[in-house]
């Protein structure tokens, strides 16, 4: 049989006129297949069509078959006819020969013209649907990352505005400081302390900020400020109570002042209470910026390993450092959260696209915070599991239907309130894990504990 009798025999090209079969053999061309051959590869440019005219064809996703061709007219690709020479569209799949024959393979240019010529109404339907298809799809998607965008960023801007409001804080309170300090070095000048006196109070104030932090409860912290403004107040000072309790906290007790009396004499006295409480004000407004800022400094790193900014896609990854960066993100959702760690000490690292798995990451923790409204326990584990890791994510929240546990991963599907969910989540997640990873993701749910577990080859 000729190429020819095969076209016209086969359910797809049988239709076509005489002319028309011979403008598309012009532009196409036979190829013999045998088993085992790779006819294409999923993520590749869908530059031709494939017609099976003799043999068997598998097509599969990461190792998992998604069907099979065996039917003479059976076809594949050419997605690229549906839009124009500029076209995108990949192979969506990987064709592997599984059985010798033969196939007749077109461009996906010339495709789309020869339809374009003999069925102009036919191409334009075809470009409709297809392009409708894909926006749809694509606005879809775009919504369903603006509202995780929406959520993250709330999170941020909550765990932001606390250091930052703290620095804020911080930063005016030593501004008056250093105005109190400035005016009572003004009086201790007026005083005239002599070289010694100075050399003593300077030491007494360093032995006093090099103190430790006095961790004795708020109890006996009220009873030392008492006493101390207490002493204060019988010393002529004029604001004693807002000295005492930034001695106290300092570690100053009642025979640190009598020691500094004794050594700058009773007319320096009160200045040189107000310099030392202003010092050590500072240097604990300080270490509250350090915090403050240190905070910060950790909040944009969790941000940028998030996000994995300046970083090649493809490479080795931590996944509990990822999981780790998005429970940071997270984290605004998890004040009423207990969440457990339970990470396994032996996991490796492993090839895979950090800024993916961190969308995974986010979507179950997301869902899993949402099972519970807010409140309960989030078990978070990683373990080696022969060639893989496993990581499983538990909550104790209302648990999933067992009538929709087959659905959970179906685009669009949704069982949050109407506009809290887009329903392509999951199905994102599980494009991420399967298609991209080559791995698995399973749910295990009854009422009070939920788990989502996701399966990555090492």
């Amino acid at each position: 049989m000729t190429i020819a009798d095969d076209l016209h025999e086969t359910f797809l090209t049988q239709s076509l006129s005489e002319q028309q079969l011979a403008e598309l053999m012009a532009v196409g061309d036979e190829i013999t297949i045998t088993e085992g051959d790779e006819l294409f590869r999923e993520g590749q440019p869908s530059d031709y069509m494939w017609i099976l005219l003799a043999g068997r064809v598998e097509l599969s996703r990461n190792n998992n078959v998604l069907g099979t061709m065996a039917t003479p007219g059976r076809w594949a690709g050419g997605l690229r006819a549906w839009e124009g020479a500029d076209g995108t569209a990949n192979y969506t799949a990987t064709a592997r020969c599984v059985e010798d024959g033969r196939m007749f393979r077109v461009p996906s240019e010339d495709l789309g013209r020869l339809v374009e010529e003999w069925f102009p109404f036919g191409k334009h339907l075809m470009i409709g649907v297809y392009q409708t298809v894909r926006t749809f799809e694509q606005t879809a998607r775009q919504r369903a990352s603006l509202v995780a965008l929406g959520t993250l960023s709330a999170g941020m801007a909550h765990e932001l505005n606390n250091p930052a409001a703290a620095s804020l804080r911080a930063v005016e309170a030593l501004r008056e400081n250093c105005d109190k300090m400035l005016l009572s070095l003004g009086k201790l000048g007026e005083k005239a302390i002599t070289a010694e006196q100075s050399l003593e109070l300077t030491r007494l104030r360093r032995e006093l900020i090099g103190r430790p932090s006095p961790d004795i409860g708020a109890m006996a912290m009220m009873e030392r400020e008492d006493a101390i403004g207490g002493w204060l107040e019988r010393q002529g000072m004029a604001h004693p109570w807002a000295a005492a309790p930034v001695l106290a906290a300092a570690g100053a007790d009642l025979d640190w002042l009598q020691d500094l009396d004794r050594g700058v004499g009773r007319d320096a006295l009160v200045p040189a209470v107000e310099w030392v409480a202003a010092t050590a004000g500072m240097a604990s407004l300080l270490n509250e910026l350090t915090d403050t800022t240190t905070r910060i400094s950790q909040l944009v790193g969790a941000v940028r390993a998030y996000s994995q900014m300046d970083r090649e896609p493809l490479q080795k990854v931590d996944v509990r450092e990822g999981i780790d960066n998005t429970l940071t993100m997270l984290s605004a959702k998890l004040n009423d959260v207990t969440v457990e760690r339970r990470f396994g000490a032996d996991v490796p690292a492993v090839d895979a696209y950090p800024g993916e798995l961190n969308q995974v990451w986010t979507n179950l923790l997301d869902n899993a915070i949402d099972a519970m409204d807010g409140s309960g326990t989030l078990t978070v584990a990683t373990r080696v599991d022969g060639n893989a890791i496993v990581v499983d994510i538990t909550d104790t929240g209302h648990g999933i239907d067992p009538s929709l546990t087959a659905r959970v991963f179906d685009p669009f599907f949704t069982t949050k309130d109407v506009g809290k969910g887009t329903g392509l989540g999951l199905d994102i997640t599980r494009r991420i894990v399967v298609d991209r990873h080559g791995g698995q993701i399973t749910f295990d749910s009854q009422p009070g504990s939920t788990t989502a577990s996701v399966r990555l080859p090492i």
